[in-house]
């Protein structure tokens, strides 16, 4: 038998990632890996072309799933780094809200690419905190997702991050929604990440700020702007 994980998240108070809590809920081991990349149900349903990423401490475990699931219009490419293939799909669904926000603030493509760009360099360095490869973020399951999320309109993050920009509560949007944006609850839990291994996440403490302490949009984007100067 194969588990095979699609599921984007951390566990809030735990902090674990998917893979995590599947192999702790198990009473065996069984081979696991985890599938991601930059891919809307919807297309993949139509049968657009896509590619993803199958991980697994298994090679042979992802070798083989990556066999069976191929077609000629979903291309699976094979991994070993289980941990940045769950990272990279976690957390950039809380920095397509921060570009939501921008889209629903009015700013313009300049702001939204500085936003997915500073996000992204948040996200790698959590995930290499967290024993992630640095290629992998720089791949299908770490840039490719963040792109597709933050730019998408069929992004359920985005959506949420696009009506905050146009004043409304959370509690409103979340309420009007019958489909889950996981980034909400994974912003919690990786600012908590983020203290626990003392990483600088400077976009997602400020996604943090407007999400649960009600902190202006605009406010939060202006404090980001005017934070110290530094390097690249």
């Amino acid at each position: 038998m194969r588990i095979v994980s699609a599921t984007k998240g951390l566990e809030e108070g735990t902090l674990l990632r998917m893979s995590e809590v599947i192999a702790e809920t198990l009473s065996e081991k069984i081979p696991l890996a985890v599938l991601s990349g930059p891919t809307f149900a919807q297309e993949i349903a139509a049968g657009e072309p896509a590619a993803v990423v199958i991980a697994s401490d298994d090679v042979a475990a992802a070798e083989e799933i990556q066999r069976a699931f191929s077609t000629p219009s979903l291309r699976l490419y094979a991994s070993t780094d289980v941990v940045g293939v769950e990272l990279g799909a976690a957390l950039k669904n809380v920095i397509a809200i921060g570009a939501g926000i921008c889209r629903g603030l009015g700013l313009g493509s300049n702001s939204v690419a500085a936003l997915i760009t500073r996000g992204l360099a948040e996200i790698t360095r959590l995930a290499l905190a967290m024993g992630a490869q640095p290629r992998t973020l720089a791949g299908l399951a770490g840039l490719g997702d963040l792109v597709l999320t933050a730019t998408g309109d069929l992004s359920r993050n985005r959506f949420v991050g696009v009506q905050l920009g146009h004043g409304f509560s959370l509690e409103q949007i979340l309420a009007s929604m019958t489909m889950v944006a996981e980034g909400v609850g994974t912003c919690r839990a990786a600012q908590q990440l983020g203290r626990a291994k003392s990483v600088d996440l400077p976009i997602i403490n400020k996604m943090y700020e407007v999400l649960y302490e009600s902190k202006d949009p605009r406010q939060a984007i202006r404090e980001l702007m005017e934070r110290p100067l530094t390097s690249e």
